[in-house]
């Protein structure tokens, strides 16, 4: 159980940087009305000397795929842990670190039996798969709701698929974000776009997605009853495309939905799911999904 108490480990960790730096007001935030879930979309940038913490997990499970029809449940989860900082003035350059753990399980397997980590033969694997280093920044000083984020990824595993199961892709991937934001009249509504980009490269040999470029665009609608809480829609899709000659493409596409809540005025928790309805080459399932965000 020693991944189980890493991940509490983080949790705590996470609300530990929270309390220290609740008092302290020494940034070069401005004064704004709302919550961060309404003020710092994914869009916006932090000051410099803050600090942005986001601990994302992700449940796919898959009981159908497009080549077989039924199958035996595979469950993929995904521990993703996002630390930015601010640099420099006027919020237009954030400096980060990404980190990805991984558990998967395979063969008809219980939906929670990713958290037992025993890397049993044949069905299971688990353990920490990629770091980036990240940089994200406003490209145009006049449109602070429009910015990028680049990170390269680079493995940390030995073998994409080791005894028939699937960990992550073992290739290094350049990963383009594009974040667009806008609020409609009294900040009630806002729509939220993203196009996420993917170059992933290395030996073929090596994972079925290397030499391949991945599009996901992605939009987001959210209604706030409160400056502290929203629900959302989405809808996303996502293009795999052969660039290495061997005439292979996947694409699938997902619809869902979900809530966030300010629980202090640093930290918020958010909870997701969606649900692949359609797609090519590829697993159908759904997604669960939970987080927490401190930004201090």
């Amino acid at each position: 159980m020693k991944y189980l108490q890493y991940h509490f480990l983080m949790a705590g960790l996470l609300l530990s940087l929270f309390h220290l730096n609740a008092q302290d007001d020494g940034t070069d935030e401005p004064t704004v009305q709302g919550s961060n879930i309404q003020t710092l979309t994914p869009s916006k940038l932090i000051g410099k000397g803050q600090w942005d913490i986001k601990w994302f997990n992700n449940l796919y499970t898959e009981t159908e795929d497009t080549f077989n029809g039924d199958i035996p449940r595979n469950v993929f989860f995904t521990s993703t842990l996002d630390v930015f900082t601010g640099v420099g003035q006027n919020r237009r350059v954030n400096l980060g670190v990404l980190l990805e753990f991984r558990s998967n399980t395979t063969g008809g397997r219980g939906l929670f039996d990713f958290l037992s980590f025993d890397g049993e033969e044949g069905t299971a694997r688990s353990g920490l798969t990629s770091i980036a280093p990240a940089i994200k920044f406003t490209p145009f000083a006049s449109v602070n709701n429009f910015s990028i984020q680049s990170a390269f990824f680079i493995p940390l595993i030995d073998n994409e698929t080791e005894n028939d199961v699937f960990l992550d892709q073992d290739g290094f991937t350049w990963q383009n974000r594009f974040f667009y934001d806008y609020s409609f009249a009294e900040g009630k509504w806002q729509l939220f776009t993203e196009l996420n980009t993917e170059l992933n490269f290395g030996n073929e040999e090596d994972s079925f997605a290397n030499n391949s470029v991945r599009l996901i665009p992605g939009v987001f609608l959210s209604y706030f009853p409160s400056s502290k809480f929203t629900v959302l829609g989405l809808l996303q899709h996502i293009q795999l495309v052969d660039i290495g000659g061997r005439d292979f493409s996947q694409d699938l596409t997902a619809y869902g939905g979900g809530v966030k809540y300010q629980l202090t005025k640093e930290l918020n928790i958010e909870g997701l799911y969606t649900n692949f309805f359609r797609g090519n080459d590829t697993g159908l399932g759904q997604t669960f999904n939970i987080g927490l965000r401190a930004v201090f």
